[in-house]
């Protein structure tokens, strides 16, 4: 795979889908509904997955994709695929927080190697390169030209001051009881895949998640994090989070800096 041409188009379709999914969010108001799983679906959701999924087929024809708001009708035998969340964190796109992204990654044998995240509202833009490294690149965000990009890793994090970040929409006490079994210096709330990029930066040293995500939820973020020298791994038994699960799918999982002393479920 041409991870240099491939890295072209993934940045420029995920900006364009920022693109509508802004008109969107600007309007005086836009419809909602409620998914089989009851979840929540907009008009830029389905805007957003129809711009990526048109342009991930005119430049991968021959590549497996998978996309939140086609899932039902993906039924992948696959371990190397494109893996999409046109508009993850729905809710806070509702609520007009600015807490939501647009996230596109490339699985290679299972594993995330290369995505993008992009939070529109939050002019955040997360990407890794050819080699592999995450960058963070500042506005103006031209679709046919990178602008000035920082490469960005994890920090090393001081088990008794740890920084955690949670999800801001799915905080429970299962949640609440494992993050008590750290030292924690700092808390903070974040919606989407920004969790993993905030990791990924070393705003946040430990992002524990348990409860109910999919493939699509994490994978960008997850390549964005280990681009940055970050692991994802199952809660339950601390070995790598791994792609292509039938019905795609998560266990809880953690997603960390190397040095934070992990604790066991």
């Amino acid at each position: 795979m041409d991870f240099d041409g491939m890295m072209v188009t993934l940045r420029r379709l995920a900006l364009e889908a920022g693109d509508k999914i802004m008109e969107i969010y600007q309007a005086d108001d836009f419809d909602v509904r409620a998914k089989s799983d009851d979840s929540p679906v907009t008009a830029a959701d389905e805007a957003a997955d129809a711009i990526i999924s048109a342009g991930l087929a005119a430049a991968f024809p021959d590549a497996a994709v998978v996309t939140e708001e086609q899932s039902e009708t993906h039924n992948l035998d696959v371990s190397t695929f494109f893996i999409v969340d046109p508009l993850d964190g729905t809710k806070e796109f509702v609520q007009r927080r600015g807490d939501f992204t647009v996230n596109i990654a490339w699985v290679e044998d299972g594993t995330p190697v290369r995505g993008v995240v992009y939070a529109p509202a939050k002019n955040r833009l997360f990407w890794t390169r050819a080699d592999g490294q995450t960058v963070e690149e500042t506005g103006p965000f031209d679709k046919q030209t990178v602008g000035a990009c920082t490469p960005i890793s994890v920090s090393g994090p001081d088990n008794a001051a740890l920084l955690v970040v949670a999800s801001k929409s799915h905080r429970d006490q299962a949640t609440d009881d494992y993050i008590n079994k750290y030292q924690v210096s700092d808390m903070r709330s974040a919606g989407s895949s920004l969790k993993f990029c905030l990791v990924a930066t070393g705003e946040a040293d430990l992002y524990p998640r348990l409860g109910r995500t999919m493939e699509w939820d994490t994978a960008a973020g997850h390549a964005v994090l280990s681009g940055a020298g970050g692991h994802v791994v199952r809660f339950d038994d601390h070995t790598p989070l791994a792609y292509g699960k039938e019905g795609f799918a998560n266990p809880f999982f953690i997603a960390y800096a190397p040095g934070v002393d992990l604790q066991k479920a």
